[in-house]
């Protein structure tokens, strides 16, 4: 059973309209359709599997949030890269916090890498990832009980954190609901997503590597990310641009083109990137935003 939305979940219009077709390079050759509000702008997958048939299109040995794999060259690459973005991670965290201890929620943790180093600060941590498989990782590697999904009571924490998860979630507005619902009323929402407006996403169109279908249901951009924190009372009190993003996803997206030398011309196009970035944060290859309660 697919997905089929027909209002937006950004500004409730009902004229949505197709944007481009993007395929799934990276498990299962399907093509699939992104739509676009005619109203907001808000650009979405229409058509993607519901949560309970969405489990196969990640149940590969490459899909490296979930299987920690280091084979091939654009994975050891990820991985250096994730060991430099973990300490920036950690430190943002607690520049922010302005503590070094407390209660941290991390939503979608993965093979719980942030998870493990946040305790490894003196954070009380809570973890939860739908993944079994990532969950029994996270569990053997770092000792850390990672639950299906959170039960913890409203107002519990100091930090929530999403680290390229809210892309993934399928009812969106109910989770930005039950995130201002267990957030402190002085804690701090820190969310990192992909940014469909960045200079790879523009160089690279339907091959873009971010698009991600039908894994990433939802695609942001600095705007609409604000405004839905601004729908569920939430103000971005700060934004930083992740420009690392671009050399990986930059690299995926020129192996999906079947270009001759993708890592060197992925490289290329990272630094390109990287430099667009420096002058204009805002086409960052995926931004971190920071966000408070309203009063």
């Amino acid at each position: 059973m697919n997905l089929s939305i027909k209002t937006c979940p950004l500004c409730d219009g009902e004229k949505l309209l197709p944007a481009m077709r993007c395929t799934d390079f990276y498990a299962s050759g399907e093509a699939f359709e992104l739509y676009r509000c005619g109203d907001c702008g808000f650009l979405f997958t229409q058509g993607v599997p519901c949560s309970a048939e969405i489990g196969k299109y990640y149940e590969t040995p490459d899909y490296i949030s979930h299987s920690d794999s280091r084979k091939g060259l654009v994975n050891k690459i990820y991985h250096l890269v994730r060991a430099y973005m973990l300490r920036r991670k950690v430190n943002l965290v607690e520049r922010e916090a302005r503590q070094q201890k407390g209660r941290i929620l991390d939503i979608g943790t993965g093979t719980g890498y942030f998870a493990n180093a946040m305790a490894q600060r003196g954070w009380t941590v809570e973890a939860t990832e739908k993944n079994a498989a990532a969950r029994t990782f996270a569990r053997t590697h770092f000792g850390l009980e990672v639950k299906e999904q959170n039960t913890s009571p409203y107002n519990t924490f100091n930090i929530i954190t999403l680290w390229h998860v809210m892309e993934h979630i399928e009812d969106l507005n109910h989770t930005w609901q039950q995130l201002h619902e267990w957030l402190a009323a002085d804690g701090l929402l820190i969310v990192a997503v992909p940014n469909s407006r960045s200079y790879d996403a523009q160089k690279y169109q339907a091959h873009w590597a971010a698009y991600d279908v039908p894994r990433h249901l939802w695609h942001f951009t600095p705007d609409t990310m604000v405004r839905f924190g601004s729908r569920h009372h939430f103000t971005c009190v700060r934004r930083y641009p992740m420009p690392f993003d671009a050399f990986y996803i930059s690299i995926l997206s020129e192996k999906y083109r079947q270009h001759k030398f993708p890592v060197l011309r992925g490289l290329c196009a990272g630094i390109a990137a990287w430099c667009s970035a420096w002058f204009r944060p805002d086409r960052s290859s995926s931004i971190i935003y920071v966000f408070k309660k309203q009063a």
